[in-house]
């Protein structure tokens, strides 16, 4: 038995024996995701069991080094633990933007202090992180941002607001960029800094979405004093750190928007649900039955993608994280074009948004449709991506 077989029975053993069978179900609430937090606080017993467990393995962050909390997995061994954890259809044991996000970008760009400072916390689930990007005026053009931080003995002072900052009033820390030098070109002259959102002068007011749905944010910064020592590699260089997250983000946004993502929004048993078999045992409706097949089949080539892309920006190669611009855009426009074929399917019902005359299934689809549309904006708009595809992927002209 070869090391990646034994290595994939003792996971599995391992599952069997601590993946308790209520985590074994898919989210259908927002409230049941586990977000990792000072404050967090749990909805079942299971839910605390699987959370501690899962913390105390190191498999928070399974690829992270020991010695912060990690498991201290390589890419394949990572996979492989993916993949079980796939196969059983285990909830992820938390959410964490620490995780996905900041942390990565810690680990690549940190001092030793921050790493031993911020890295357990995230790998121990302690601390929930937002993201300080999008401000009123600058969203697609990130550069344009003009949230200024200016240097006072050994703090910054900033000033300015963020906008779209999804959970900003939950959050206990925010990586955020911000202008240190107004005279400079504008990628040249902005900052990486990680900042307490208990600091004094920080205020987070909701905004109310589309779906009613209200984790976006606006957080406007007043004379908030953050020590000089939380910039995250050098002064007036974060662009290229913000390139990097940026990767990172598109990495979750595509596997968060996974077409597999809700095995519970199942088109297909949707579709024999509320539009029936004909007498040759197919759907009876051809038009969804070609939709089906072809959001299959989208499915299968973007899995595949997402595969590639993983093991470009681990590996750092020349074409390091281009399969991830690529996979942001087909997962979140996929993921846009099924939930439309699940509203499709359920026809009338389809438009539903309160009532008690509608099931479950028919109050959320079409929410959770207006919700992929949100997506597609964050991390960078499908069409920036297409211009990125363009420009750095394919190499075609301006």
């Amino acid at each position: 038995m070869s090391d990646q077989e034994a290595f994939r029975l003792e996971v599995r053993e391992w599952l069997e024996a601590n993946c308790p069978k209520a985590m074994r179900e898919p989210i259908l609430d927002p409230a049941e995701v586990a977000w990792s937090s000072k404050s967090l606080t749990f909805t079942s017993p299971e839910q605390e069991q699987w959370f501690n467990t899962m913390r105390d393995k190191g498999w928070f962050c399974p690829d992270w080094p020991v010695e912060f909390g990690g498991g201290g997995l390589d890419r394949v061994h990572h996979n492989i633990l993916k993949d079980e954890l796939r196969r059983i259809n285990a909830r992820p044991p938390q959410a964490s933007l620490g995780v996905w996000m900041a942390g990565p970008a810690i680990l690549e760009y940190g001092t030793q202090e921050q790493k031993e400072f911020f890295l357990p916390e995230i790998t121990q689930g302690r601390v929930r992180w937002c993201q300080g990007y999008s401000e009123p005026g600058a969203g697609s053009d990130l550069a344009g941002l003009k949230c200024k931080a200016e240097l006072d003995g050994d703090d910054f002072v900033i000033n300015g607001s963020k906008i779209w900052t999804s959970y900003a009033d939950d959050a206990d820390w925010m990586f955020c960029l911000v202008r240190t030098d107004f005279d400079a070109p504008k990628r040249e002259g902005i900052t990486f800094i990680l900042l307490d959102m208990k600091t004094p002068g920080i205020k987070v007011e909701t905004i109310t979405m589309t779906n009613g749905d209200k984790h976006f944010c606006q957080v406007f910064f007043d004379d908030v004093r953050v020590p000089a020592s939380q910039v995250l590699s050098e002064v007036n260089k974060g662009w290229t750190v913000a390139k990097r997250v940026l990767e990172f983000e598109r990495a979750m946004i595509s596997e968060l928007d996974d077409v597999a993502a809700r095995p519970e929004d199942s088109p297909i048993d949707l579709a024999k649900k509320y539009i029936g078999l004909n007498a040759d045992g197919k759907l009876s409706d051809a038009v969804i039955r070609d939709k089906i097949s072809q959001h299959l089949m989208n499915a299968q080539a973007f899995d595949l993608t997402m595969q590639r892309g993983q093991e470009e920006i681990v590996k750092k190669d020349l074409l390091a994280g281009m399969a991830l611009v690529i996979a942001k855009y087909q997962g979140t426009e996929e993921a846009k074009r099924k939930y439309k074929l699940l509203t499709d399917i359920l026809g009338f019902n389809g438009i539903a948004w309160s009532g008690d005359d509608y099931s479950e299934e028919e109050l959320r689809i079409p929410k959770d449709l207006l919700n992929t549309y949100a997506h597609t904006v964050a991390g960078g708009t499908s069409e920036v991506q297409l211009n990125i595809i363009a420009k750095r992927v394919l190499g075609l002209p301006d």
